[in-house]
Formats: structure tokens, C-alpha cells, sequence
């Protein structure tokens, strides 16, 4: 045989080889917490270690890598659309309103891909990575933990559109915020739950400046926030200038994951006009003040609710792909045909 034929014939078997693979992959329909326990039984641990790592070295890294997960699930269902860059016809959602200076993390996730990829090659969904390490996060942080069902594949297209109009904003109001999560089949339960993950991390002076200056006009605080949380807000944040300064969402217990969000709306401490109205709005008010005084309440909701997000309109078994880098998507396959010819 010809060294050219004996390539094409080498060339050949190596793609039957991956065949079977194909078949195996496109058999999984649905998640499962046990998806990868036989293609890449280790992921689950390498998540873990990898988000520990980043966490110690950055307690507000918990916060960011939660906060990853909602961005992405909110806007096209859990598909991995917020981690890809802008390239050819792509157009990053890490451009929107929502994510611009605000959404971070991506390289954790980028380290976390990186070492799957050399034990488990084309086998982990870059989604499957964000569900687990929102839940890792949660867990050291203080939270609770459950369990994430697997089998989530990775889109190849993102959606800025989808960004600026599925994610609620910091000022928009309480029918505005709810009519968003309804649209992805969430509930106000779910809303309520969900928001308490603002326990941790940190907004920026530009997503709360309206409330301490004009948001009723004349320059006065908004009513709903404690005065002397206001005056201390007001001495960092100015009326111009400072737009990226730093504030902790909960006061109180910046680090860890519990509750006391909840008080702090109870005692009209929400940093956020998003936070306050969960208590001032009449409808939510009376699952805050549960939250507030049963923390067991509040993580068995979260959990169910986390578990509810993560499952919104994931791609399974032939659709999207398996990125081989989070941040773009593959490089199209050469065919048998072509190769032969």
C-alpha cells in the first residue's frame, strides 16, 4: 500500500474509533447527577479543588462563580453562552448591561476546563462546569450543597439581546424583576430564594447610586433605606465619581453564606433597590420575614430553586457540542469524505 493510501487508511480507522463515542454520548436525553461517572468519574473533584483553591485566594470568588451560573441559565437556558469571547459571527454576552465591569470568574472556570480536558478530552460540558461550580461555592461559603444532574452540552452561539433583556436589572421594579423570572418558568419563591444569594459579594456604587441621591428627586436617600446605612453608603459612594467602588451586599456577614440578607431587608439594609423591594413589595414580604427568622427555611428553598435554575432549557444528547476551550466553539470536524478523497 502507498504511504498517501496507508495515511487515508490510518486517518480512517481513527475516526471509526470515535463512532461508538458518538453513539454512547447522544444515548444520554436527559441530566443525571451520574452522567459522567464512567467517561470522567474525577470531574467532581477537580471542580471542587480548583474552586477551594480560588475562594481561599479570594473569599468574593464564591459570589462571582454563583453568580456566573444565574447569568448564563437566564439567558438562552444553562448553556455555557455567557463564556464565550466574541469572534466571527459571535458577539460575547459578557458585553451586556448585566455583565460589562460586573461578571467575573471566567478564569477560574478556564482552569477548571483546562485540567478536565487533559484527563477527560472532549467529555465535560463547559455548562456541566458552571452548575458544579455554583455549587461548590454555595457549599464553602457556608451554604448548603445538592446534588447537580449532569449531561448538559455547550451552545455554539451566544446572545447579547437575550442578555440585556432577560437579566433583571438593580433599579428595576418588583413586576418588572418577577414578570422575568416567570418567563423562565420560575416562580416569586423562586425569585425570593434566588435573590438570597446576594448573602455575598459585592456591587459596584453605580447599581445603588440612584437610591441614595435621586431616586425620589431633590437629592434626598430613598426612604426605604435605614438612615444610617444610607449616610455611611453616602460617604463612599458620591453623587459622581466612584462608580466602581465596592460594597458588600450583606453588611453584615460579607464571606459567608446565611441569612442575615434577609434581616438586613427587614431592617432596611438591601443594598440593592432589587434587595429592599423583596420586603417592601407586599406580595414577597412575608417570605422574607420567613427567611429572615428560619435558616434552614431559606437553604431548602434555595436548593430547590438552584436545582430548578440549573435544569432550564439545557441542550442534551446531539445538540450544541462539547467546547474543547470555554470560550469558543470547536473547529468544524473534516468529514470521512473529504479525508478519502
Amino acid at each position: 500500500m502507498c504511504n498517501n493510501a496507508m495515511k487515508k487508511y490510518t486517518i480512517f480507522v481513527s475516526l471509526l474509533a470515535i463512532v461508538p463515542l458518538c453513539f454512547v454520548s447522544k444515548a444520554y436525553g436527559q441530566l443525571s447527577p451520574g452522567f459522567y461517572d464512567i467517561t470522567c468519574p474525577i470531574v467532581q473533584a477537580i471542580v471542587r479543588s480548583t474552586v477551594i483553591n480560588a475562594i481561599n485566594q479570594e473569599p468574593r470568588m464564591a459570589a462571582s462563580l454563583l453568580r456566573l451560573h444565574f447569568l448564563d441559565c437566564f439567558v438562552q437556558g444553562c448553556d455555557a453562552s455567557l463564556l464565550l469571547d466574541s469572534s466571527g459571527s459571535i458577539i460575547s454576552e459578557k458585553g451586556s448591561n448585566a455583565n460589562k465591569n460586573s461578571a467575573r470568574g471566567f478564569d477560574v472556570i478556564d482552569r477548571i476546563k483546562h485540567q478536565v480536558e487533559r484527563i477527560c478530552p472532549g467529555v465535560v460540558s463547559c455548562a456541566d462546569i458552571l452548575a458544579l461550580a455554583a455549587r461548590d461555592s454555595t457549599l464553602i461559603a457556608g451554604g448548603p450543597s445538592w446534588t447537580v444532574d449532569l449531561g448538559r452540552r455547550d451552545s455554539l452561539k451566544s446572545s447579547l439581546s437575550g442578555s440585556n433583556d432577560n437579566i433583571p436589572g438593580p433599579n428595576t421594579t418588583f413586576e418588572t424583576i418577577l414578570s422575568k423570572f416567570t418567563s423562565q418558568g420560575l416562580t416569586m419563591v423562586d425569585l425570593v430564594a434566588l435573590s438570597g444569594a446576594h448573602t455575598i459579594g459585592k456591587a459596584r456604587c453605580t447599581s445603588f447610586r440612584q437610591r441614595l441621591y435621586n431616586q425620589n428627586g431633590g437629592g434626598k436617600p430613598d426612604a426605604t433605606i435605614d438612615p444610617s446605612y444610607g449616610l455611611m453608603l453616602r460617604g463612599q459612594c458620591p453623587p459622581s465619581g466612584g462608580d466602581q467602588n465596592l460594597f458588600n451586599l450583606d453588611p453584615a456577614t460579607p464571606d459567608q453564606f446565611d441569612n442575615i440578607y434577609y434581616k438586613n431587608l427587614v431592617l432596611s439594609r438591601g443594598l440593592l433597590n432589587s434587595d429592599q423591594i423583596l420586603f417592601t413589595n407586599q406580595a414577597s414580604r412575608k417570605l422574607v420575614e420567613q427567611y429572615a427568622g428560619n435558616k434552614r427555611l431559606f437553604f431548602d428553598q434555595f436548593v430547590i430553586s438552584m436545582v430548578k435554575m440549573g435544569n432550564l432549557f439545557p441542550l442534551t444528547g446531539a445538540d450544541g457540542e462539547i467546547r474543547e476551550s470555554c470560550r469558543s466553539v470547536n473547529a468544524p470536524l473534516v468529514s470521512l469524505e473529504t479525508v478519502l478523497t
